[in-house]
């Protein structure tokens, strides 16, 4: 299917690999895993044909179709969801609107006898033809499955994608290339922005998969539940296991000790040779037994073993202040958005140098409430924050937030201060960001090197509790280690919102389950906590929290519905993007108040500007519900 010889790509004068050589077939599904910035993203680019190596092939067959899902996609704004996931058929999309025109013009014309009326017959025939090959009459149910399989609910496919964070537009991209006939499937990262349920339903599409699959992860339980086959790129050379990720690490490691002890017996045996030959050539009659000797030493292929890159960040979290005694207190904290409700009079108190974990299926309301803790968004209910607390925040989508157009470098010495300005590329270098590579911009970055600079960046603020949104996604295997470790060490409060069990394992000493708008508290580690809910890992408990939508008959919707239902989508997102831009407004002039009352409010039409805002709110959240209205029934 896919044969790939001698592939060799450099960047700056250093080779990524070097004259890697394998093959993929089907059935084959390939693990590609190694350190952040081994190229395993440039391997799949090169795959998809999307990047030229420097040398090398890459003989495929000629129909041969590859999908590729990237860490970044671009996305065409204005179209619904289910618009944008019909963009998967091409073909049949062409199709229809040939079809479409010939109808068009026999619905018009009424020389029914005529050659060309029946040339056009013909035509409509044919064309109907290739349209049920294609599956033109089955692509929208398979589709609506599809979505309902990775998150979405009916009830989301007709809102525009512009509405949706950058995770569920990577939802809605892997559902395209899932929905595509490829015979080969590229996968970067693919279980970065799915919750639990979504995970396992991709695992059961994976296996079912009659091509070939490669997967860059770093979750060693979706590559070992879903890979045959384990292709780790270390130092420019491949190492290539017919194993999933688990079995290849032993099998990785049992090799280097056999080619070890092997290595070990041979240097024994060269030494050995080698004193021969001093003593030989001392004598004139054993000198043609040393010239034997050296020939045949000469002839030994040296055993090698296989280099391991141990290069790994080196990652502490300092301690600003000492903070009081209670850091975080929460009384009936609510939010919603719009109708849906996600914390509901949720009561939190956490004290100084506590170790936290909020676990719970997605959409529970964990980075909810962490972002409420940060002040990030408006709730009802109070929260209070303790004396002396200062807060680091390590966001799900923190390397979101990077500018693209500046370096390495340039990003941090802009979030830098005057004390610790001079520090910058000691910090970098600590997170492997070296010599030239600081030169670097943000854009071309990988995942899991974004990560690593967001990380750095938060070395650059004090701060004495830190809260960590899914700190791991991205990360390869050895930096989550290096960071857990770090974790440890630290001698502030934490909190650490994951889905990963071996992760959170040995860092927190209390959990709370998020579930049903509420939150549980279990006094103990997430051991504790799985024994407590008599489960073996948090999969099990975020697939047993999913309530299940009862399946609805499908509502036939005329041209003049779908339109008005367009439009009514359209208005949506405008009223929620000005909702969204208020709220940001009065949030600052609330931080004002807070900060400096008498300078805030020195402007003779300060306090009708605010209530004018708050007004301005209220107004835009009427009609928003009654957009909402008007689209359930629609949809309903």
């Amino acid at each position: 299917m896919l044969n790939i010889h001698n592939l060799s790509i450099s960047f700056q004068g250093e080779y990524l690999f070097e004259d890697i050589t394998f093959k993929l077939g089907n059935g084959d599904s390939v693990g590609l895993i190694g350190k952040n910035g081994a190229g395993k993203s440039t391997m799949l680019k090169i795959l998809s044909k999307e990047l030229e190596p420097d040398s090398g092939q890459i003989a495929t067959d000629k129909a041969l179709k590859i999908g590729f899902l990237k860490q970044d996609i671009d996305f065409v704004f204005g179209r619904t969801v289910v618009e944008e996931a019909y963009e998967a058929f091409t073909e049949i999309k062409l199709l229809e609107a040939k079809m479409e025109t010939i109808n068009t013009q026999l619905a018009e014309r009424t020389d029914y006898e005529s050659e060309g009326y029946n040339q056009l017959m013909i035509d409509i025939n044919e064309l109907q033809h290739q349209y049920e090959i294609l599956g033109g009459y089955n692509y929208q149910g398979d589709t609506e499955k599809i979505l309902q399989g990775l998150g979405f609910q009916r009830s989301e496919f007709n809102k525009l994608t512009d509405t949706f964070s950058g995770g569920w537009r990577m939802r809605i991209e892997l559902a395209k290339l899932l929905l595509q006939n490829n015979d080969v499937l590229l996968l970067d990262e693919p279980t970065n922005h799915l919750d639990i349920e979504s995970i396992i339903w991709l695992e059961q599409f994976l296996k079912n998969y009659a091509g070939a699959v490669v997967i860059v992860s770093h979750d060693k339980m979706f590559l070992d539940n879903v890979t045959n086959r384990t292709i780790e790129i270390s130092l420019g050379r491949i190492y290539d296991y017919p194993k999933p990720y688990s079995k290849y690490l032993i099998l990785r490691e049992e090799l280097r000790t056999q080619q070890l002890a092997s290595q070990k017996n041979q240097q024994k045996h060269i030494e050995h040779t080698e004193k021969l030959i001093e003593k030989f050539r001392a004598k004139a009659s054993k000198a043609t037994m040393a010239q034997s000797l050296i020939k045949k030493l000469d002839r030994i292929e040296r055993i090698e073993v296989d280099e391991d890159d141990n290069s790994v960040m080196t990652l502490n979290f300092p301690v600003s202040v000492t903070p009081g005694k209670v850091v975080i207190e929460a009384e009936a904290v609510s939010k919603n958005y719009g109708e849906k409700e996600v914390l509901k009079n949720i009561d939190l108190l956490l004290e100084r140098d506590s170790k936290t974990a909020f676990v719970g299926q997605n959409g529970q309301g964990k980075s909810t409430l962490a972002k409420i803790i940060v002040g990030d968004i408006r709730f009802d209910g109070h929260l209070k924050l303790g004396h002396n607390v200062q807060l680091g925040y390590f966001a799900q989508n923190q390397a979101e937030y990077l500018d693209g157009n500046k370096t390495v470098l340039d990003t941090m010495i802009d979030a830098a201060n005057e004390t610790n300005r001079s520090k910058v590329r000691d910090i970098l270098g600590s997170f492997l960001f070296r010599g030239d590579e600081v030169e670097k911009y943000v854009r071309v970055l990988s995942g899991g090197e974004r990560n690593r600079l967001a990380l750095a960046k938060l070395m650059l603020q004090p701060f004495n509790v830190l809260i960590m949104d899914e700190p791991t996604n991205h990360l390869d295997i050895k930096s989550k280690n290096v960071l857990k470790e770090a974790l440890k060490r630290y001698e502030g409060t934490l909190i650490l919102v994951s889905h990963d069990r071996d992760f959170l394992q040995g860092l927190t000493n209390k959990v709370y389950e998020f579930k049903d708008h509420k939150i549980k508290e279990y006094l103990g580690d997430i051991d504790y906590y799985l024994e407590q809910r008599k489960v073996e890992n948090l999969r099990e408990v975020e697939k047993r929290t999913v309530v299940k939508e009862a399946p609805k008959k499908k509502k036939h919707q005329s041209y003049e519905e779908q339109k008005k239902l367009k439009s009514l989508n359209n208005k949506l997102s405008n009223v929620e993007a000005k909702i969204n831009q208020l709220e940001k407004a009065i949030k600052a002039i609330d931080l004002e108040l807070e900060i400096n009352y008498e300078e805030a409010t020195s402007a003779p039409d300060f306090f009708d500007n605010y209530h004018q805002k708050k007004s301005d709110l209220e107004a835009l959240m009427e009609k928003w519900e009654a957009i909402q209205l008007e689209i359930e029934q629609f949809t309903d």
